[in-house]
């Protein structure tokens, strides 16, 4: 028996014997829990091989507990054990199995321990070893296994359902800080949202009475507090109240709160101090790394004074040394779920980067003696770059060369991409409004909105161009500039383009900017993004050992003060990178609003763009490399095969090839890009990895062709003259369209090999089926065997 034999004949059977068929219980068979990862290429984007469990046991619908791995009967029982293994890991599941049909292997993460096994678990059975591993009583019992609400129809993704178990299970045990790590544009609010509704809904509370829990869920901003509240909270009805205008509330259960509308300040003693210590059960920190952690803050006044209650605190970025207060303060994360995984999964978006270098950047700018600014003030004379850039001394040249490549490229590509600009301030943010808009000016003209600032100073009007900007359906705005607003919690999921600047100063932050281009919509055609940087903080993050998200490809632009690209360098690794931590003049707070200028402004000038780098990653993914498309390609291909003969042994298999092309595409390999960089569109691509990896001559799918036929005239003689006419039009098929023609049976529907008769006829020349596809077999090797 094969392995599909195995699961119909054995596995199943077996199962509902177990009482995994009977309700509540139920198990899943053959089901992907991964998209497998989006893998850009020249004509568009393929998925890479998604994650498939045989079998995955649930005790409820949303309680999964266990996997199950199934292997022919040949093999033995402890083959599959490690898959099994390695996906309950990824699963967050606490039982393993393998199995032949014959044995079955068992491995409980709860003792570790291995063991053959004669019958599968009932429900009831491993419910009980979990429970009594994870130290939770029948009390704790119904708030673990309340359901979801999925009256929105979105079944939480796997990693998902391991974080709000893993945080339902602490919350039962008694855990009073608890965090959830968790990549931007991963769901952490939806995440937020079930955890909420299983304990809302299980009357959990810390004191154990017969109530509903009291829920606050605080952030530091209007739209990370308004937008849960009326999406994926909505299903609490008037349960939910918002915390604002001076009043405080009691008579709900989820409240919703900005830290500055209950702080203390210089004329407040502090809303929340008209609540108990003791009034919430659960306090949900969103962005817990944006300060309500630190400790001094006065937000963490806040967390303190309700210290009773249970705090959960969502963030998406990793340990750093710049949020080690966070994770000071609620401990190591009961589950992390990371970009990189995102990406792998194929439930984020890659994302191509653009490095584009003006000349100040470049080179660095200068005043000439006696140059003063648009207000008749004498500029320093010194060298300025580019974090001195909007913060001392204002180049209006330069943010209108940024603004013209910008518009130029959006031409070239697709002007309709929703597009976030980020800025050093507010006024650097409307400078750029205005000059994107004039070089827009055509599309300005039929739809005003075309670009929009969004910063704090545009109140409601800022929102609602947001608000529009979000929406999936709308096509304008287009363009929004900001400066820190936009960089983190706002879910725009069709963002295309996301514009560096201004300099990232940490990599927190660049995750957190990044991440409002990381999310995928398949239905609206958005598989990847663009980051273009004009300031090298890319290149600096991308540089980090810790930064775990890796970029599909970059390149680096140098333009003109007209924005034309003026030519295409290569640099190496050693190239020089902005160090933001330069003890450097910086401009004050934009809400700091003075009279005094809080820079010099300059009109003059001509600023260029000067380079344009090409970026590649390294075999594994995990490094930002620095070189030629074709030299990425021949390295990769060394890597993979030792020569040219090793390759042509795979090549020459179909099978076989197939595997070879898959592992190129998903190391970002196009065949298509190797054409066109070796100008042959017409070679096969079997003679373009020869000629990148092994300096092989090329030669054309036509060249190859007609070798074989001179040259092999033996093999031909093998069939009779219908049978030979027909491959020879197999290779004419191949000679003009490529590697697809030998695909069966549809090319034996295609003219001119359809004229020998339908795929039954056509078969018949060669002696039957078998034989046809041991001819096309032995045409695909005796064409690659020279």
């Amino acid at each position: 028996m094969n392995e599909a034999d195995t699961c119909r004949k054995e596995v199943v059977p077996r199962l509902v014997a177990a009482g995994w068929d009977n309700e509540p219980h139920s198990f899943t068979e053959q089901r992907t829990f991964t998209d497998g990862r989006i893998i850009p290429l020249a004509s568009g984007v393929r998925r890479g091989k998604p994650k498939r469990a045989d079998f995955i046991l649930r005790y409820t619908r949303d309680f999964p507990i266990a996997v199950v791995e199934a292997k022919a009967n040949y093999k033995t029982a402890g083959e599959g054990l490690q898959q099994a293994k390695e996906y309950a890991l990824i699963l967050g599941l606490m039982f393993a199995y393998s199995t032949n049909g014959r044995e079955i292997i068992e491995h409980d993460f709860t003792t570790g321990r291995e063991s053959r096994v004669e019958r599968y678990p009932a429900p009831a059975e491993l419910l009980d070893r979990y429970l009594r591993a994870a130290q939770l009583g029948s009390s704790q019992r119904s708030t673990i296994l309340e359901p979801y609400n999925l009256a929105a129809g979105k079944k939480p993704r796997y990693y998902q359902e391991v974080a709000i178990n893993r945080a339902i299970e602490a919350i039962a045990k008694g855990q009073r800080r608890i965090l959830l790590t968790m990549a931007t544009g991963t769901g952490k609010t939806a995440t937020a949202f079930q955890i909420c509704w299983k304990l809302w809904n299980s009357r959990w509370n810390r004191h154990g009475e017969h109530r509903r829990p009291r829920i606050l869920y605080l952030a530091d901003r209007n739209v990370l507090v308004d937008d849960p509240m009326n999406r994926d909270f909505a299903a609490f009805g008037d349960a939910a109240i918002k915390i604002e205008s001076g009043l405080a509330p009691t008579s709900r259960e989820i409240y919703f709160a900005i830290y500055q509308a209950i702080a203390r300040d210089e004329k407040r003693p502090g809303l929340y101090r008209r609540y108990p210590t003791d009034f919430f059960d659960l306090v949900i920190v969103d962005e817990c790394h944006r300060g309500s952690a630190n400790e001094g803050s006065s937000w963490r006044e806040i967390l303190e004074y309700f210290k009773p209650a249970v705090q959960l605190g969502l963030t998406a970025t990793p340990l750093r040394n710049d949020n080690r207060d966070t994770y000071a303060y609620f401990g190591n994360p009961v589950y992390s779920y990371s970009l990189r995984q995102g990406i792998q999964d194929g439930f984020l978006a890659p994302y191509r980067v653009h490095r584009i270098i003006t000349t100040v950047d470049a080179a660095g700018w200068r005043p000439t003696q006696g140059d003063l600014d648009r207000y008749g003030r004498e500029i320093p004379d010194r060298e300025y770059r580019t974090q001195d850039f909007e913060r001392i001394v204002a180049l209006r040249s330069r943010t209108d060369a940024i603004a013209r490549h910008l518009a130029d490229y959006m031409h070239s590509t697709d002007r309709s991409a929703k597009t976030i600009v980020f800025c050093v301030d507010q006024e650097h943010a409307d400078e750029m409004r205005r000059l994107l808009n004039n070089h827009n000016a055509d599309l300005a003209l039929a739809t005003p909105d075309y670009v929009c600032r969004v910063t704090a100073d545009e109140g409601a009007i800022g929102r609602a161009h947001l608000s529009k900007f979000q929406d999936v359906e709308t096509s304008s705005p287009v363009i929004l500039t900001t400066s820190q607003l936009l960089t983190t919690g706002v879910d725009a999921p069709t963002v295309q383009n996301i514009v560096l600047a201004r300099v990232v100063g940490s990599i927190s932050e660049f995750k957190q900017i990044i991440g409002r281009g990381t999310r995928v919509r398949d239905d609206y055609g958005k598989y990847y993004f663009t980051i273009l940087d004009y300031t090298g903080s890319a290149t600096r993050m991308f540089a980090d050992p810790e930064f775990d998200g890796e970029p599909a490809y970059v390149d680096e632009i140098h333009i003109d003060d007209e924005g034309e690209e003026t030519r295409i360098d290569l640099i190496t690794d050693d190239e020089e990178v902005i160090d933001p931590s330069v003890d450097r003049p910086v401009i004050l707070d934009d809400a700091d609003h003075t009279t005094e200028r809080r820079k010099y402004y300059f009109d003059g000038g001509i600023v260029e763009i000067a380079h344009h780098l090409v970026y590649e990653l390294d075999t594994q993914g995990k490094q930002l490399r620095v070189v030629s498309y074709s030299d990425y390609t021949a390295k990769t291909i060394r890597s993979l095969y030792s020569s040219s003969l090793a390759l042509r042994e795979g090549w020459a298999d179909m099978a076989k090839r197939a595997e070879i092309i898959e592992r190129l595409e998903e190391r970002g390999i196009d065949f298509d890009k190797l054409a066109s960089a070796a100008g042959m569109p017409e070679s096969d691509p079997f003679d373009l990895l020869c000629h990148f990896a092994f300096n092989a001559p090329l030669r054309t799918r036509r060249e190859r062709a007609q070798r074989l036929i001179k040259e092999r005239t033996g093999f031909f003689d093998l069939y009779g003259p219908s049978a030979k006419a027909v491959l020879h039009e197999l290779l004419d098929k191949y000679a003009e369209h490529g590697m697809a023609q030998f695909k069966l049976p549809d090319v034996l529907k295609l003219k001119p090999i359809s004229d020998h008769g339908n795929v039954r006829e056509i078969a018949a020349l060669f002696g039957g089926v078998d034989s046809l596809r041991q001819a096309v077999s032995r045409l695909q090797e005796e064409l690659y065997a020279a």
